[in-house]
C-alpha cells in the first residue's frame, strides 16, 4: 500500500467512474484499475462494485475512504510544515470566501496580497458557509472569510466590522433622503437573499431589531440579483458596505441608518494545528489595514 494507491482510492470514491478518476490521477485507466485492484487484494475487501453501467463504492469502501483521506491530508501537512518552515510566505495557500463578500472583497485585497509576498500562489474558492466550514474541516482549505458567528472549533482573528446600508430604487418614497430611522423598515418590502446564506441571516436580525415585518414574498439566489431587484423598485434591502463601494447606479439609492449602527462582523478562521499560522496571521493583519482605509474613507 502507498499514497499514491491512497489518491486513487480517494479520487475514484468521490466520482464513481473509472474513466473519469483516471484523467484526473493523470493515469490510463487500466493503470488506475489495477492499482485499485492490488489495494482491494492487499485489504483483503471489495471497495467498488462494478458493472459496464455504473461504479458502486462498498459499505466498507465508504469506511474506509474517509481514512484515507485522513492519511492524505497527514501527508500533505507535513510536506506543508517542511516548505513553511522554509518560508512562511511560499508556495500555495488555498483560500475560501463567502459569496457576498468575495466580489467586493477580492478585487480590495488580492493585488495588495500579491504585491506583498510575490512567491505566495493563492487558490480562491467562493462557497456559503456551511460548505467552507466543511471543506476548512476536511482540509481541503487552509483558511476561509466568513462572517461571525461560526460554530465550528477553528482558530480565528476577527478583521473588520462591516456597516450596512438601507438600499431602495428612485422610486421609493426614501430617495433622495440621507438617512433612514429603523422604525421606517417596519412597513417596507424587504427584500432578501434565498436560505443559506449568512447575509439572509444577518439581515433578518437587523429587521427583528427594527421590528420590521413586511418581508418580500421572494428571495433572491445572489447579491447581484438581489440589487437589481431593489433596482427594479421590487422592494428595497440592506446592502454591506463594500458592495456599497462598487455601487454607482443612477437608479439605486443607498443610505445609513440614523438610530442604528447594524453591521457584520468579518473573520478569517483556520484549523488550530495548522502549519501557515504564520502567513495566515500576516494576511489578517494585512487585510486589517488595507480594509480600514477604504471603510473610513467612503
Amino acid at each position: 500500500m502507498n499514497i499514491r494507491d491512497l489518491h486513487y482510492f480517494v479520487v475514484l470514491a468521490q466520482v464513481c467512474h473509472f474513466g473519469e478518476a483516471a484523467k484526473l490521477c493523470h493515469v490510463s485507466q487500466p493503470t488506475l484499475s489495477m492499482q485499485i485492484k492490488k489495494l482491494e487484494e492487499e485489504l483483503g475487501l471489495i471497495l467498488f462494485e462494478r458493472s459496464n453501467k455504473q461504479v458502486i463504492i462498498t459499505e466498507q469502501g465508504r469506511l474506509l475512504v474517509m481514512q484515507a483521506q485522513k492519511i492524505l491530508n497527514d501527508v500533505k501537512q507535513m510536506k506543508d510544515y517542511a516548505r513553511a518552515a522554509a518560508d512562511p510566505f511560499a508556495g500555495e495557500l488555498r483560500l475560501g470566501v463567502i459569496p457576498t463578500l468575495a466580489p467586493y472583497l477580492l478585487p480590495l485585497i488580492m493585488p495588495v496580497i500579491q504585491k506583498t509576498y510575490p512567491q505566495l500562489r493563492v487558490w480562491l474558492v467562493e462557497e456559503k458557509t456551511h460548505r467552507l466550514v466543511e471543506k476548512l474541516a476536511n482540509g481541503e482549505l487552509d483558511a476561509a472569510l466568513m462572517a461571525t458567528p461560526v460554530e465550528s472549533g477553528f482558530d480565528s482573528q476577527v478583521l473588520f466590522n462591516e456597516p450596512f446600508y438601507f438600499a431602495c430604487s428612485v422610486d421609493s418614497a426614501f430617495y433622495k433622503k440621507k438617512s433612514i430611522r429603523s422604525d421606517q423598515l417596519a412597513n417596507q418590502p424587504i427584500l432578501l437573499l434565498e436560505e443559506g446564506h449568512c447575509l439572509r441571516d444577518q439581515a433578518m436580525a437587523v429587521c427583528q431589531v427594527a421590528k420590521a415585518k413586511a418581508l418580500a414574498d421572494f428571495t433572491a439566489t445572489s447579491f447581484e440579483t438581489l440589487r437589481l431587484m431593489v433596482q427594479a423598485g421590487l422592494g428595497v434591502t440592506l446592502m454591506p458596505a463594500l458592495a456599497r463601494q462598487n455601487e454607482h447606479s443612477d437608479s439605486l439609492h443607498v443610505i445609513p441608518f440614523a438610530d442604528l449602527e447594524p453591521y457584520r462582523t468579518i473573520t478569517l478562521y483556520w484549523r488550530n494545528n495548522t502549519s501557515r499560522l504564520i502567513c495566515l496571521k500576516a494576511i489578517a493583519e494585512l487585510i486589517t489595514k488595507e480594509i480600514h482605509k477604504v471603510l473610513t474613507n467612503p
